[in-house]
């Protein structure tokens, strides 16, 4: 094989855990997350994993990485120790212990001690004593602990501090990790991000993630492969021009894949165009294998391609399900061939095989060709079961057994479904059956068929997650079906785009080709495209990382369950979004609950505006929750249609909440203003002013104008004003149905308060000449800076 320094490219490694579970299928999720190398993140070089970043001064002893399937997390441990090994980094390490969990599962029922085990698993370390392990620096990689069958019970295992101690692997583990055992030891644990928070947040150091290969690093790995510079160019020139591919080479392993298919047909005799979606490079990742096999295996190097493929059906179309099917791995792996590329084998201990396919999306794809097998060949009772409808003597027609698939894969929360659906669609074509001949059988592709199936999925109008409706366009251009892409091509390069009427299907195509184009995108205006309703609904997934203003304004059926898809995009990591309007659309209360989850989660936003939606005062509260996170750092807030607002969210980022259609502030950064014009207000909302007031040193005016806090609520107010914390200039109470009892409180105030430099009581007839004569007491303090004061009252 290659030499691993030979042919190893740097990964793209940065610091940082996301805060969500991630449920999302993996190749969707690296679909929506890219263009990474864009992002602000701090790029970490394996070798460097237990290193400060500059200026850091903290102690990394227990390091979490984590990233999806085939990104390459065991090939950085695998250099990680390879460097270790040859002199070249981290030589203040005496020892480096690598353990796989699919490793440990073998003995998960088996006890032994610290010492016992590393013997077990390194044979070379047998003359390590206890004594030895407690001096020496220690590396400790535990590699794919989403493979591992262990309870992992941090909480109530038995503490193990001696290496010498016997105990189950489990508790060995545990201790480990939360340093009851050689608590001078460093651990690397990989894993992909489901299983991650398996181990608690405390017992952590530092959570990096591999996301893989940015653009220049793609390269790289193909010119590292092959010293043949023309062919590197070729291969690299076809990737770039299918997006399809290139954004998937983002993973290393199908940069791996890629490689060996285009390789081997540009330095073969082969004809014939190069594969340019996802279902016809497995296709012919397929067909290299099984080539393979015919040379290093088939006595008979006569046969053909189809014979091949004859010869490997019942082997190949059992690989989808090995468990459920009940193949002979080891027969597998002699008999096909395929298995040698296709799964990794690892020989472990007592001489028993591990067998893992390299990759999902392999096993994905061999499902899909089961499944089209299946259905070439009419057996209905497979069909029933994917279709999730009762079993039919008649197979359906092309068209309704794709359109029913694509029903039931557009109803997947996750996605977890989109990638076999879309090989699905690929294996229709005569091109990919021609190349699998001898594997699906008989097939009929009739061209009035394929036409049915394209014009159906163009008319799919489901009204499903917008980033889940984006796979509906996949699977056109898996059916080689270009019409809507050169479409969306054509109307992003004309001058009047709003005369262009644009499909739900045209929605999808502009929102991921907005997604992944090399343009930074600052601001998305929906209403800007002459479309449908779903059709806008398509268009959010342009939200992409670099996107900062969205305006959803007087969208009337957006409605809740829109704003709550909505807000899971706001709570993605990569979501850098500052300004939302969401002015008149139709929302309620119900959309505050999600909007606060966003909140939470979403320290860029620093604009919402909510006017004309009748959220009422149960939905404010909702909101509040989020607005008083430590994370959210909103500065303007505008709604006309709150009631009773309680302003206790006005911690430390929040600088202004006004009004729709009042002169724009922050300008500049000049002033925090919070504006609450006709918001209804009454006495209750001022004692939650005060809090605010007495906590945030930033909010500089605040506009409580047309509200009904009469007397009791300025008392409560100029509490807060007296805070030496508050810093406010401004204050506006402008009929506010004050009269000369709420005067003695607002004098105190300005005795105490330096800063405030304009107050506005007009329209408050009923202060009358007592409450003149009791403010008049806090404008002769020295303390007091008032330099403008309205009233309707003569002084």
């Amino acid at each position: 094989g290659t030499p691993l320094n030979r042919i190893y490219t740097e990964l793209y490694i940065t610091q940082g855990r996301r805060e969500e579970v991630n449920t999302q299928h993996e190749v969707w999720q690296l679909e929506t997350t890219s263009k990474m190398e864009t992002l602000s993140d701090t790029p970490i070089r394996c070798q460097d994993i237990f290193k400060p970043l500059p200026g850091q001064d903290t102690h990394i002893r227990v390091v979490v990485t984590q990233g999806v399937a085939g990104i390459g997390k065991t090939f950085s441990v695998q250099k990680f120790t390879l460097d270790w090994a040859e002199g070249l980094e981290n030589q203040h390490v005496s020892l480096v212990v690598l353990l796989s969990f699919r490793e440990l599962n073998l003995i998960k029922d088996e006890r032994y001690s610290l010492l016992q085990l590393l013997r077990v698993f390194h044979p070379t370390l047998q003359t390590v004593t206890a004594e030895k392990l407690a001096v020496c620096k220690v590396v400790f990689i535990f590699d794919g602990l989403d493979e591992s069958r262990f309870l992992l019970d941090f909480q109530n295992n038995e503490v193990v501090s001696d290496v010498t101690q016997t105990s189950s692997v489990d508790v060995l583990l545990t201790n480990l990790i939360k340093g009851n055992l050689l608590p001078s030891a460093l651990l690397w644990i990989t894993s992909r991000p489901a299983a991650a928070n398996q181990i608690p947040p405390t017992c952590v150091d530092r959570v990096t993630e591999v996301r893989g290969f940015t653009d220049l690093q793609k390269e790289e790995y193909f010119r590292r492969r092959s010293s043949d510079e023309e062919l590197c160019s070729r291969i690299i020139s076809h990737i770039k021009a299918s997006r399809s591919l290139h954004i998937m080479c983002h993973i290393p392993v199908f940069c791996w894949i890629t490689a060996t298919v285009l390789e081997h047909m540009l330095t073969t005799d082969q004809r014939g165009e190069l594969p340019k979606s996802l279902t016809a490079m497995y296709s012919h990742f397929l067909l290299v294998q099984t080539q393979r096999k015919k040379h290093k295996y088939d006595e008979r190097h006569d046969r053909s391609q189809q014979e091949l493929m004859e010869t490997d059906r019942e082997v190949l179309l059992k690989l989808e399900d090995l468990e459920e099917c009940g193949l002979d791995v080891t027969e597998a792996s002699v008999y096909s061939g395929v298995c040698t590329e296709i799964f990794k084998t690892e020989c472990v201990l007592f001489q028993r095989k591990v067998y893992c396919f390299v990759h999902l999306s392999i096993q994905e794809f061999l499902a899909a060709v089961y499944i089209f097998h299946c259905y070439t060949n009419s057996n209905t009772e497979v069909l029933a079961r994917v279709m999730r409808r009762e079993c039919d003597d008649k197979k359906p027609s092309l068209d309704i057994f794709l359109t029913k698939v694509m029903s039931e894969a557009l109803e997947s929360k996750n996605g977890h479904l989109d990638l076999f659906v879309r090989f699905l669609h690929g294996l229709s074509l005569e091109s990919n059956q021609r190349l699998l001949g001898g594997l699906l059988g008989q097939t009929e592709s009739r061209p009035e068929d394929i036409q049915e199936v394209i014009k159906n999925l163009k008319m799919n109008t489901s009204s499903v997650s917008p980033d889940r409706s984006i796979n509906i366009f996949h699977c056109l251009m898996e059916m080689n079906d270009l019409s809507v892409h050169q479409d969306i091509q054509e109307f992003l390069k004309s001058e009047n785009r709003s005369d262009k009427k644009l499909s739900a299907i045209h929605c999808s195509a502009l929102a991921y080709m907005l997604q992944m184009s090399e343009e930074v995108l600052d601001e998305f205006d929906l209403k800007a495209y002459n479309t449908s309703y779903e059709g806008r609904r398509r268009l959010i997934p342009a939200s992409n990382p670099h996107l900062t203003e969205l305006d959803l304004s007087e969208n009337h059926r957006l409605q809740d369950s829109g704003v709550k898809l909505l807000s899971a995009g706001l709570e993605s990591p990569n979501c850098r979004l500052k300004t939302l309007r969401l002015r008149h659309c139709r929302l309620s209360e119900s959309s505050c609950a999600s909007l606060a989850s966003a909140l939470k989660s979403n320290p860029h936003l620093t604009e919402l505006d909510l006017s004309e939606n009748q959220l009422q005062d149960s939905g404010v509260k909702l909101l509040s929750a989020g607005l008083e996170s430590p994370n959210c750092r909103l500065e303007t807030l505008r709604s006309d249609l709150f009631v009773c607002l309680k302003l206790g969210f006005c911690q430390s980022h929040m600088t202004s909440i006004k009004k729709t259609n009042q002169t724009q502030l922050c300008e500049g950064g000049l002033t925090q203003i919070c504006t609450l014009l006709y918001c209804w207000l009454t006495e209750s909302s001022c004692a939650s002013l005060a809090s605010a007031l007495k906590s945030n040193p930033h909010l500089t005016e605040l506009d409580l104008s047309e509200n009904q806090l009469q007397d009791s609520g300025v008392e409560l107010l100029s509490a807060g004003l007296e805070s030496p914390n508050c810093r406010l200039k401004t204050l506006r109470l402008r009929h506010c149905r004050l009269s000369e009892s709420c005067c003695a409180s607002l004098a105190s105030a300005l005795k105490s308060n330096p800063h405030l430099t304009e107050l506005d009581l007009s329209e408050n007839h009923r202060l009358q000449d007592s409450g003149v004569k009791l403010l008049s007491a806090g404008l002769e303090s020295p303390n007091c800076r008032l330099e403008a004061l309205r009233s309707d009252c003569t002084f």
